[in-house]
């Protein structure tokens, strides 16, 4: 691979690792583009592009996740309740995600993931909490709302943090308990999404050496060894400092990826 991609991948996983455990994001909105970009360098045919940029950046948040949960754990911040009980769902629901964007062709799936990013670009613009209007709900309505933050989280390649995160505020989770729990369900939402893309991207024609599935290994490994090491530090900041700020310059970087992905699908 050429040392410039090495270099980006290498950005990348560091940026990516440090929005994880800061925002409990998972990372892959910022991952995806910048994978579309590094695939697309590497001369990997069109429709194959944005389905491995997805799959691989799903691959990374299995490590992200365990790195930035320690941290949170640390300050005693995940509910490992909720966990248990989101859980089912999510694995459930980020096999599926694959399986939809599967049957999309790639302009389809970069059209809808640019939205995705650009509605949550301006959810973090805005900062609007939702009100706590409700207790959690029990273990069928926990399933149902799992199945849903995992099938999206699997279509968009990312940890479903800001579904996860506005679910649990709206059933009156504090903020910082919310972020720290949805960083721990990052790794049932990226693990299951991960043997998902590996399986239907199986004998795929047209993939590049060094694929599993629709995952990118070379990238995977890259990316994971630099995120790894910065997701942490995300968290320990999500601790120690208002994250206002961050969370706009954020928001203006994940309106400029959006962008990208809708030229990219034109």
């Amino acid at each position: 691979m050429d040392p410039f991609l090495i270099l980006a991948l290498l950005a990348m996983g560091c940026f990516g690792g440090f929005a994880a455990g800061l925002l409990g994001i998972g990372g892959g909105m910022i991952l995806v583009p910048f994978i579309t970009m590094v695939l697309t360098a590497r001369g990997v045919p069109e429709a194959l592009v944005v389905h491995m940029a997805i799959a691989t950046s799903l691959a990374t948040i299995m490590f992200t996740s365990l790195s930035s949960v320690r941290a949170h754990h640390k300050h005693g911040a995940v509910l490992w309740r909720i966990v248990k009980l989101l859980s089912p769902g999510i694995v459930v629901g980020s096999t599926i995600g694959p399986w939809i964007g599967k049957q999309m062709d790639a302009s389809t799936l970069a059209w809808f993931f640019g939205l995705f990013v650009a509605f949550s670009a301006t959810q973090m613009l805005v900062n609007k909490k939702p009100a706590a209007a409700r207790d959690l709900p029990g273990t069928g309505g926990m399933f149902v709302a799992g199945g849903l933050i995992g099938i999206l989280a699997g279509l968009v390649g990312a940890g479903g943090g800001f579904i996860s995160v506005p679910f649990m505020t709206w059933c009156g989770v504090r903020i910082h308990n919310a972020v720290a729990t949805s960083a721990a369900l990052g790794f049932p939402i990226a693990l299951a999404g991960t043997l998902a893309n590996v399986f239907y991207g199986w004998g795929e024609a047209g993939l590049p050496d060094y694929s599993l599935g629709y995952i990118y290994l070379p990238a995977l490994a890259i990316i994971v060894a630099a995120s790894v090491t910065m997701a942490p530090l995300g968290a320990r900041t999500a601790h120690r400092m208002p994250v206002r700020q961050l969370q706009k310059v954020f928001s203006v970087i994940l309106y400029a990826l959006a962008a990208y992905m809708f030229w990219k699908a034109m």
